[in-house]
């Protein structure tokens, strides 16, 4: 096989992994979704307060990676279902803190594990030079959605 060949053969087979990753992800949202009636990110959310105890949602926000705005709105239906109640502790009004109900906390103690949970118990069965090229691929492809559709090279803070 020649190298344009290869390569678009290559390129095809990376794109149907992807794919596979992402309809993992759609199967699990669903399942989610129809045994315990909350998404993805109400799970997320959830998870960061069972996780780190009472948050402001500036703090929730930076644990499941959305702006502050869609917080908002997933606090709101968690509320709304009595899975996280708001509260003003502070002095300052203005200061809100989310903490997780009874409800909220035997949901995320028994909803199922999500689908990243399942790479990661794989991930211990291979070496450190397997994670690290794995590291390196998956850091290559996620800077070519950046504008610049480049690699930084650059891990999230307290990720070595």
């Amino acid at each position: 096989m020649n190298h344009k060949a290869h390569h678009s053969s290559a390129t095809r087979h990376i794109g149907w992994l992807i794919r596979r990753l992402l309809q993992a992800e759609e199967q699990y949202t669903k399942a989610l979704e129809k045994a315990h009636n909350v998404s993805c990110a109400q799970l997320s959310c959830l998870t960061a307060l069972h996780e780190n105890g009472p948050l402001p949602p500036s703090q929730i926000a930076r644990h499941i990676m959305v702006n502050s705005s869609t917080v908002t709105g997933i606090i709101d239906r968690l509320e709304r279902k009595g899975l996280v109640e708001r509260s003003r502790t502070s002095q300052d009004r203005r200061v809100i803190t989310v903490s997780l109900t009874k409800e909220g906390t035997t949901l995320v103690e028994n909803a199922p594990l999500p689908v990243q949970n399942k790479i990661v118990t794989g991930m211990r069965k291979l070496s450190s030079e397997e994670i690290e090229q794995i590291i390196q691929g998956l850091t290559r492809l996620t800077g070519m959605l950046d504008d610049q559709g480049g690699d930084t090279g650059k891990r999230p803070s307290g990720i070595k």
